[in-house]
């Protein structure tokens, strides 16, 4: 408050300056009432035409000025001189009023309402622009909406470009704007609230509603606040039971074919905490076929493509329904190759599932796979992929004995995990010079398997 009264001192002492600029004038410079007469007819249609656009040039600039505050800093420094330097608009009207033979006259009347209407602005009774209702207005130099619904939030450099578009030069104050008009967005779910948090723990009932909800609206915005909120809930187990009796899973899983990967995302999610339940198994193994495909052909190392494999890998740690997916093998082998850190950890995770079934050796090692799986086998890597491949190595070489196919070489090719594994003799070779890691938990791993060997 202290910095807007001085402000407002300050301008009001302008103010009062100015009007005793003009006493002085009519008491020193007067003329005789003939001139007066004619001076006055002249003047004050020279006045009308300066006076509409000096209003107009004040609007424009309290406009500006009240805009640039609006959305820039929140500090506001109180501006000392408050004259004709801070305004534009009076230099170029006084000037062009001296040029068309106005008089001091009319440079004063002028001068008088232009600093009245400064002060105004000053003081806070400007007029507020920028502010959005239904729809937002964004400056051309900002980005197009991101995000989800659409929204964008004008940045601070936009109100700064603002407040320079109020003060260019005085040659170009009369001209036309060639600026482009501001880009208009819609806002989406301006007016829909959700009913809950994305945390709630919901009862029955409340599932049903996020249910309805999300059954019915095709704003990703909205399906993506009720995929999460069903996701949270699927994570205890008496809404997993829940979810499925209002006949939820159906539901989700047709946000499957969107094509919106931050919905596939949240779709995969709600349904992985689905499928901890053995029922709820039951139901989303429909999809799953589904899954694995939109999992192998999205971007690499997405996040839509984490979720996936994340899903898929629950719904195969039993043996149920594993058969679903055994024409994905050579997929899984090259995307375990061709994967971030994260990804092949998570692939691993996925085929270690089907090594611990032996009845799906056969088609596991028969499978192609990429000559350069063999450098995984290197000391580089982290512990944890060590593990995870020295773990998938015991468990394929285990099954291959227990299901007698060592002596059914000749039924697989080269190109094989069969080959690669166990007849090449690089693994082998490979896991030996692993023996000497430095990390204690590799070395006793690569021991076990060796031993066995």
């Amino acid at each position: 408050m202290g910095r807007t009264r001085e402000a407002g001192c300050v301008a009001a002492g302008v103010v009062i300056g100015a009007g005793a600029c003009y006493c002085v004038y009519k008491l020193t410079w007067g003329r005789d009432e003939n001139e007066k007469i004619l001076d006055e007819d002249e003047e004050s249609t020279d006045t009308s035409e300066t006076g509409v656009e000096t209003v107009k040039g004040a609007k424009a600039n309290v406009g500006a000025g009240s805009g640039a505050k609006l959305h820039g800093d929140s500090k506001v420094k109180p501006e000392v001189s408050l004259g004709l330097e801070n305004c534009p608009g009076v230099k170029e009207k006084v000037h062009s009023g001296s040029h068309s033979g106005g008089g001091l006259e009319a440079k004063a009347k002028a001068l008088f309402n232009m600093l009245k209407e400064q002060a105004s602005a000053k003081a806070g009774k400007g007029v507020r622009v920028g502010i959005i209702s239904g729809n937002r207005t964004l400056a051309p130099s900002l980005p197009c909406p991101g995000g989800r619904g659409g929204g964008c939030h004008p940045t601070r450099s936009g109100s700064r470009a603002g407040g320079r578009a109020s003060g260019k030069s005085k040659g170009k104050a009369r001209s036309k704007s060639t600026r482009a008009p501001a880009t208009t967005w819609p806002v989406r779910r301006g007016k829909f609230n959700f009913p809950y948090k994305i945390d709630d723990i919901l009862s029955a009932p409340d599932l049903q509603k996020v249910l309805n909800i999300l059954e019915r609206t095709n704003d990703p915005f909205i399906q993506e606040v009720a995929l999460v909120t069903l996701g949270n809930n699927a994570a205890y187990s008496f809404n997993q039971n829940a979810i499925r009796e209002l006949g939820g899973v159906p539901i989700i899983a047709k946000l499957i074919k969107t094509k919106d990967p931050i919905i596939r995302e949240k779709t995969y999610n709600a349904l992985n905490n689905l499928s901890v339940n053995a029922e709820n198994q039951g139901k989303i193994k429909t999809y799953i076929s589904q899954v694995c495909d939109d999992t192998m052909v999205c971007r690499l190392d997405s996040a839509v493509q984490m979720a996936g494999l994340r899903l898929l890998t629950n719904m195969t740690v039993t043996n149920h329904y594993q058969h679903l997916l055994s024409y994905s093998f050579p997929d899984f082998f090259a995307l375990l190759f061709l994967g971030n850190h994260f990804t092949k950890i998570q692939i691993m995770k996925l085929i270690i599932n089907f090594t611990e079934n032996p009845a799906m050796t056969r088609e596991l090692v028969s499978c192609k796979v990429p000559s350069e799986l063999i450098s995984l086998f290197n000391k580089e890597w982290d512990r944890e992929i060590l593990l995870n491949i020295l773990t998938l190595f015991e468990n394929i070489n285990d099954n291959i004995k227990s299901e007698g196919l060592a002596s059914s070489r000749k039924e697989f090719s080269r190109s094989s995990l069969f080959f690669l594994f166990k007849e090449s003799g690089v693994c082998v070779k490979k896991i030996k010079a692993l023996a000497n890691h430095n990390d204690l938990v590799v070395k006793v791993k690569v021991l076990k398997v060796l031993t066995k060997l």
